[in-house]
């Protein structure tokens, strides 16, 4: 499993947290307790933090950078898509960032938001709590996740990261 340390940045990762073997992790990089990170992503801590809380799911071929000025800051029971790109950003808790999805610096995912598949959440937008933030760059839509559970998501991938700690197994071909 790639997962190096910078100079003095060193990843601070949960035992219960779960990280695939093809996943990067570099530097400054904290995962909180049950969180998933899967195939291919990457989490690059050499200029700024990353800090992601509890039971949070990083998917497939997403890119996770900081600035040094910016940290990225991923609450906790936060669902991130696949092949999503987050920079300099805060994704507050119980929010959803879609598949394909970019959020930029200062940029703010508020608790219970959702960001669609393939949106671009450009640099100083809020996504204000229970809004959807749709299209390129992404237009805010308030109130509109009100009867929207996150949690099924979040479930999932805690019990997913479990299963594959004890059952993945790498299988060579002769």
């Amino acid at each position: 499993m790639p997962i190096y340390e910078l100079f003095d940045r060193i990843p601070k990762i949960a035992k219960s947290a779960y990280v695939h073997p093809t996943a990067t992790i570099i530097g400054d990089v904290t995962i909180g307790e049950e969180s998933t990170v899967w195939p291919n992503a990457v989490l690059r801590g050499d200029y700024g933090s990353i800090i992601i809380g509890s039971q949070t799911s990083i998917q497939d071929g997403t890119v996770i950078h900081a600035t040094e000025e910016l940290p990225t800051i991923i609450g906790d029971r936060v669902t991130i898509g696949h092949i999503v790109h987050l920079e300099g950003c805060t994704i507050e808790s119980d929010s959803l960032v879609g598949s394909g999805s970019i959020v930029l610096h200062r940029a703010r995912v508020e608790s219970f938001a959702l960001v669609g598949a393939n949106a671009v959440v450009v640099a100083d937008v809020t996504v204000p709590t229970r809004a959807m933030a749709l299209g390129i760059p992404a237009k805010i839509y308030p109130n509109r996740t009100n009867e929207v559970d996150f949690s099924d998501a979040v479930d999932k991938y805690v019990q997913n990261g479990k299963k594959y700690k004890l059952g993945l197994k790498e299988v060579t071909q002769s």
